[in-house]
């Protein structure tokens, strides 16, 4: 390589790392004027909520579990074997409809022989009737004779005896008629319950006997099935004790279930069962409220996601919660007696400090009343107007200083 290409080829190295550093210096310099000149404004720097209408709700939340308002769980009230069962899982019935049958082939005789003994009876009971009439006749022949002087006392006494023994022998029997009677009324009624029938219209949720299961009613009651009126849902729900004391008789419920897409369903807390359930150390307590199912959607054992509204309100200013910072609660008056404009009442208000974005982007510390809220959001009382820009997220201290936006250096 020449002397001459040699420094060429030098020169355009130099010129290289020349243009390298001028790109490096410009770009030092432009970071460093855009610190400098203000352009980490609070505009750029935070993160920003804006005060708007919206409505605002103070729920108790709990998990609950759907069931129907009315049910029965239809049982066995003889033994034997369940000979047939008419019915499956989701069958509509209507009161009276057979559901299930169990042998009746030791009932029905029974009823039979019960039947055959009345007979007998009553087939006594005539003849003890004839003897009956029989003494009384020959009472009323001696009498007459004793009238005569024609018969002796001893003959008069003994019609008089049989006349009483065939009355005594009547009522015997007749109180033994009315016994087999009873018996063949209590043999007809097991012998009707081998037909099992609905008690209630409604739909058939579950079956847990088996066709040709045998069920002995002397241990316990066997259930065979439950029959549900699904119109009306019962919603059965758990609340921990530290939430419980916010719930009142009558107060607005709804509750979504998984998949519903955010459906609700709206009810009324119709009662508050006193007797807690402890899990794991946790007291709950049983709300319930009934809400209609009239399209069949809501089925046994959904569970559900409950909100109990304590309050509510609509169309308030509001914003979220993460660009509050609590103040202690103050005492304020709330209004004068009118008689004589001495304070009648006093009432607790929430303070709250919030960082706002004046027009001139400048941040101030401001404190603003704070009413209604929830988890997400609060209701604006005073100190802030629809459209303000607060800081979100940030808390701020009562004496924190405003801080003006830098201006560029020239």
């Amino acid at each position: 390589m020449s002397v001459t290409s040699a420094l060429r080829h030098s020169s355009g190295w130099r010129r290289i790392l020349i243009l390298v550093g001028v790109l490096a210096l410009a770009t030092i310099t432009w970071l460093s004027w855009t610190r400098l000149s203000g352009h980490d404004d609070p505009a750029t720097e935070r993160q920003f909520a804006t005060v708007q209408r919206g409505d605002i709700e103070d729920v108790v939340t709990a998990t609950g579990t759907l069931q129907p308002r009315q049910y029965v769980d239809v049982g066995a009230q003889v033994s034997g074997q369940l000979k047939k069962i008419h019915v499956v899982v989701g069958s509509q019935v209507k009161a009276g409809d057979l559901l299930a049958e169990i042998d009746p082939t030791v009932y029905l005789s029974r009823v039979d022989a019960a039947r055959a003994q009345l007979r007998s009876l009553r087939a006594q009971l005539k003849d003890r009737e004839a003897q009956l009439t029989l003494a009384q006749m020959q009472f009323r022949r001696q009498t007459a004779l004793m009238e005569e002087d024609a018969t002796t006392t001893e003959n008069l006494q003994i019609a008089q005896a049989s006349l009483a023994s065939s009355a005594a022998q009547l009522d015997a029997l007749r109180a033994q008629i009315e016994q087999n009677e009873s018996t063949l009324r209590g043999d007809e009624a097991n012998l009707r319950y081998a037909r099992i029938l609905s008690p209630m219209t409604g739909t058939v949720v579950s079956i847990t006997a088996r066709q040709g299961q045998t069920l002995n009613t002397n241990q316990s009651a066997p259930v065979i099935l439950r029959v549900a009126d699904l119109s009306t849902m019962t919603v059965q729900t758990q609340v921990s004790e530290a939430d419980i004391g916010r719930l009142r008789i009558g107060m607005e419920a709804y509750f979504t279930t998984l998949g519903s897409q955010g459906k609700r369903w709206y009810g009324t807390l119709a009662g508050i069962e006193p007797t807690p359930t402890v899990t794991n150390n946790v007291v709950l307590y049983n709300a319930l409220f009934d809400v209609p199912n009239a399209d069949g959607v809501l089925m046994t054992q959904m569970t559900a996601q409950v909100f109990f509204v304590v309050a509510k309100a609509a169309d308030v200013l509001q914003l979220p919660m993460g660009a509050l910072t609590m103040q202690p609660p103050a005492r304020r008056q709330r209004r004068l007696d009118a008689s004589n404009g001495t304070p009648s009442r006093a009432e607790d208000t929430r303070q709250a400090i919030v960082q706002v974005l004046r027009p001139d982007n400048t941040i101030e510390a401001r404190t603003i009343e704070i009413g209604l809220s929830s988890r997400v959001q609060a209701q604006v009382l005073s100190g802030l107007a629809e459209g303000d820009k607060v800081v979100s997220g940030a808390g701020i201290s009562p004496d924190a200083p405003r801080r003006p936006a830098r201006t560029p250096r020239l």
